[in-house]
């Protein structure tokens, strides 16, 4: 396979890649499936000319690489990872960003570019070394909102977490220790949420270079939380914020 092009699997990653336009050579679906959302794929794919095969399992199986494929696999286009330039150039007001320390795992990775998307945010930010990158099994994990989400590499996040403060971002580290809860702390205005990496959480540099260092309380005998939840936790707190100053601030006066 060209250096060019890359492959994934699952009906959401490729539902979505479809979707979105990104180049596709061609999808393999397998042989004898009778499943209303792969057939409802394949006709999509034959709108848009996109080449469709079918093979047998063994086949699919070995372009997954023994992934989850769901019946479909699609040779795609290489993934194309933003820039933080492009990123602030385009955030809106508000912008909502999501840095990751060192996550390795790409079960993790894809479940926090999941829930970034869902949650809003307007670019994922991944340092080049020490972290997973996107893969196959991190587009397939993140049930397709690769697609829709930027994600960008940076060669350091100390220096990323500056520039982002330049641009009159407040920035909140997620760490155990953290001296304020998540819930009492303000995510309004342009604001990006650091997670560390499994395991290890923060590095200290980073934990030096925030704002605030925020943490999940917990009262059960288990402390502390899968990273991809406890951004899930910390991101909807933010959302939660910002859809009540939103309508706080639409909301017609009160006559006297």
């Amino acid at each position: 396979m060209s250096a060019n092009m890359d492959t994934i699997w699952g009906i959401h990653a490729v539902r979505e890649a479809v979707a979105t336009g990104r180049p596709i050579e061609r999808l393999h679906f397998q042989q004898g499936l009778h499943n209303p959302r792969l057939r409802q794929l394949q006709e999509e794919c034959r709108a848009r000319g996109i080449a469709v095969r079918f093979d047998p399992a063994p086949s699919l199986d070995r372009l997954a690489q023994r992934g989850h494929h769901q019946g479909v696999v699609a040779v795609v286009g290489a993934h194309r990872y933003g820039s933080l330039e492009e990123v602030l150039a385009q955030r809106p007001e508000n912008a909502l960003l999501v840095l990751l320390d060192g996550v390795q795992d790409t079960h993790n990775l894809g479940a926090l570019i999941r829930t970034a998307c869902v949650a809003g945010a307007h670019a994922v930010i991944l340092p080049e070394r020490r972290s997973a990158g996107i893969t196959p099994a991190v587009v397939q994990s993140a049930s397709g909102a690769v697609e829709h989400v930027p994600v960008v590499r940076v060669a350091n996040l100390a220096q990323t977490l500056e520039t982002l403060k330049a641009h009159s971002f407040w920035t909140f580290g997620l760490d155990e220790r953290g001296d304020k809860s998540y819930d009492e702390v303000d995510y309004n205005g342009n604001c990006a949420i650091v997670v560390g990496g499994e395991g290890k959480g923060l590095h200290q540099l980073l934990k030096k270079n925030c704002d605030f260092l925020v943490r999940i309380p917990t009262d059960g005998k288990i402390s502390t939380l899968n990273v991809s939840v406890a951004a899930a936790v910390v991101l909807f707190e933010a959302v939660r914020q910002r859809r009540m100053a939103l309508r706080n601030a639409m909301a017609p006066p009160l006559s006297c």
